[in-house]
């Protein structure tokens, strides 16, 4: 048991700008994804369903591919089903019987198509491939985010809506490049005139790529992010300068950051992948809202067939859990479609509607951060691979009990060292080389008492170790391919006791590095051996290579683990692996743990600040699966620590149990007994 990080009083963000704005306390969102066929709906049966549902947010199909109101625009095709209603306008109706009610309507809008009509009439306006062809599903031809009709027209239809409707906010569907259609088909990097003369500008000299495998495919990436993040912002701007309370819910550079939870046949599952996106942005900008959209349904080709309910309720815990707002999405109207896992839903959505003051001004509070690597840096194998390296050591952390926020290896620089002050712990996991920027600022960081966990190559650049906080002097060879590290072993040190302490499987990479003198350095590498037949397996030499070399930099210290632990844990997940790691990490937090228990390693623990005081939220994945969520297992009896910043009274409240919890005080600690643990529980210490 170690001891925990101090209590101290949340910061409120009373002098932020625009911090009285609507969406800047907690709400929550039902999407109805409507079709075509759905115009005729009875407003005030599904606001009696999404009040009942504990929802104050209706997100609403306004205009587009279809508009839901009588356009003028003749680029935007009106529904046809609007003769049905009297009015002639789904959305007016909507916007007045919710207003009336109190609850919110966001706008959706979906640029990404038009018909053929208008697309034989603006050809520059298109998607096209590299042979020229355009992209067409089901009639509709996709249009390109650089062109024309994205740059100007979409701005004459938001002009439209925002003058004819006091519209609450806007969410933009499917704004991207879409290389892949509906039918999960790859139809490549878009060619039109326009991409071909902005992709010249941004990366003069490089070829336009095909597809993923080209050369130039990571710099079209790059150059398609800061196209669309360009163009929220003017967006964002536009919006705001006609109706400054409407939101746009979108990218990094939107109102609210915008996150789909969804399942997807033939994808792997990432048991925290929401919460993965909720606390890298939340990290990045604590003050900016995320929203969380949760499909009810299994993939779009599926839109009939409900999400695994206990998986769904997983989504919206993990949500929360981190700060974000909850949204339901659903395909057309509440008494059509029929969701298995919409009732488990709606207990969370309404007990997140019980505790919105608890949830107000939510923050990120934990004091390590684990850095998720550059999507935009590598491709192919060496992606997947570092991949692999932070998903084990993410792995570990939640089975130890080590509360983290994840933080985006881009956002490093732009957060800063002041804005790293709150950690006490950044763990880089097999890196590769880092942006100059981000290494100055990691230095300053560890100069200034912080301290790093890296692994693999984090830091590493051909023979140079970018960290000077790293002790490191050079990297005089790589070994990472299976003929240089098959049957290779490190030997951990001995215990306090002298026990020798069992070998692991060196599985991926080791990077040998030459040390500073002062350096401290651990554990052995033994050279590989034959491994087969068994009467010639023998002749493993330890070797003058270590395991792991830790530095003192400035005020704070470093420990570099030059092998991909984490990589072993994600692939065989043997325990030893992610012991081994967290050891080093519980050696640099010293007296700085977030919180102490003795849950079982099947509960995750994340913790925050908000106006209420100290929030520890505790996920229960004994029901985790290889590609699904079950039933979770009762958990109980287990005991919870947290660190007082003074002796002070405390008091401590179970919200899903509801009821106050006995603390126990000593010194400068308060200890609860924890009531029985199902799906999850929130503890606000006040």
């Amino acid at each position: 048991m170690h001891n925990a990080q101090q209590v101290t009083a949340p910061a409120l963000p009373e002098e932020e700008p625009g911090a009285d704005l609507w969406w800047r306390r907690p709400f929550r969102t039902f999407q109805t994804n409507l079709r075509e066929i759905d115009v005729g709906l009875d407003v005030e049966r599904v606001l009696d369903y999404l009040q009942d549902f504990g929802a104050d947010a209706w997100l609403l199909s306004v205009g587009g591919i279809i508009s839901g109101y009588p356009t003028d625009l003749d680029f935007q095709n009106r529904n046809p089903g609007l003769a049905q209603r009297s009015s002639g306008d789904l959305v007016g109706d909507a916007i007045a019987a919710a207003h009336a009610r109190g609850v919110r309507v966001l706008a959706r809008m979906d640029f990404s198509k038009v018909d053929r009509r208008v697309a034989e009439e603006h050809p520059d306006w298109c998607f096209v491939d590299a042979a020229g062809q355009r992209q067409v599903y089901n009639s509709l031809v996709s249009m390109c985010p650089s062109g024309p009709y994205y740059q100007e027209k979409v701005f004459e239809i938001l002009a439209e809506v925002l003058a004819r409707y006091e519209v609450d906010g806007f969410f933009f569907n499917w704004l991207t490049y879409g290389e892949v259609d509906y039918a999960k088909r790859y139809r490549g990097v878009c060619h039109c005139a326009s991409c071909v003369e902005r992709f010249a500008e941004f990366a003069p000299g490089e070829a336009l790529p095909e597809k993923p495998r080209s050369p130039t495919y990571l710099t079209w990436k790059r150059f398609t992010a800061a196209m669309l993040d360009d163009w929220v912002a003017r967006a964002r701007a536009f919006i705001a300068s006609r109706r400054p309370e409407a939101p746009l819910i979108m990218g990094d550079t939107a109102d609210i950051v915008f996150y789909e939870a969804n399942n997807a046949v033939d994808r792997p599952l990432w048991h925290h992948l929401c919460s993965e996106h909720v606390s890298a942005a939340k990290t990045s900008s604590p003050a900016t809202p995320v929203l969380v959209n949760a499909a009810a349904f299994v993939d779009m080709p599926y839109r009939l067939a409900g999400e695994e309910p206990h998986a769904y309720r997983q989504y919206l815990v993990q949500a929360i859990a981190r700060g974000a707002y909850p949204s339901i999405y659903i395909m057309g109207t509440p008494d059509l479609i029929r969701y298995e896992c919409l009732e488990g839903a709606r207990e969370i959505i309404r007990f997140h509607r019980d505790h919105q003051d608890v949830y107000a001004h939510h923050r990120p509070a934990a004091r390590t951060a684990l850095v998720r690597p550059d999507a935009l840096k590598i491709a192919g194998e060496a992606a997947a691979n570092s991949r692999a390296e932070y998903e084990g050591l993410w792995a570990g952390l939640v089975e130890r009990h080590i509360p983290f926020d994840v933080l985006a290896e881009e956002r490093i620089a732009d957060v800063g060292s002041d804005g790293l002050g709150r950690y006490r712990l950044i763990v880089l996991p097999d890196l590769g080389r880092i942006a100059d920027a981000a290494a100055a600022v990691l230095d300053a960081f560890v100069a200034g008492g912080g301290r790093i966990l890296a692994t693999g190559s984090s830091g590493l650049d051909g023979g140079t170790c970018q960290l000077e906080a790293f002790g490191v002097l050079r990297r005089s060879a790589v070994l990472d391919t299976r003929e240089l590290t098959w049957s290779a072993h490190l030997v951990p040190d001995p215990a306090p006791d002298g026990t020798p302490g069992y070998p692991v499987a060196l599985l991926g990479a080791y990077h040998l590095l030459v040390p500073v003198a002062e350096a401290e350095t651990g554990m052995t590498r033994l050279s590989t051996a034959p491994y087969g037949p068994p009467e010639k397996c023998y002749g493993h030499q330890e070797l003058a290579q270590p395991g792991w070399i830790s530095h003192r930099f400035g005020s704070g210290a470093t420990t570099i683990m030059p092998w991909t632990v984490g990589r072993g844990y994600r692939t065989l997940g043997i325990s030893a692996y992610r012991d081994l790691f967290v050891e080093q990490a519980l050696r640099l937090l010293g007296e700085d743990l977030d919180v102490e228990t003795d849950l079982p390693e099947q509960v995750e623990v994340i913790v925050g600040r908000s106006a209420a005081g100290y929030l520890v939220h505790l996920r229960n994945l004994s029901g985790a699966g290889v590609q699904k969520f079950g039933t979770p297992l009762p958990i109980a009896p287990a005991r919870l620590s947290v660190r007082l910043s003074q002796e002070q009274p405390v008091r401590a409240r179970a919200l899903v149990a509801g009821r106050d919890l006995a603390v126990e005080l000593a010194s400068d600690r308060a200890s609860v007994e924890l009531p029985a643990l199902q799906l999850f529980e929130a503890i606000v210490f006040q």
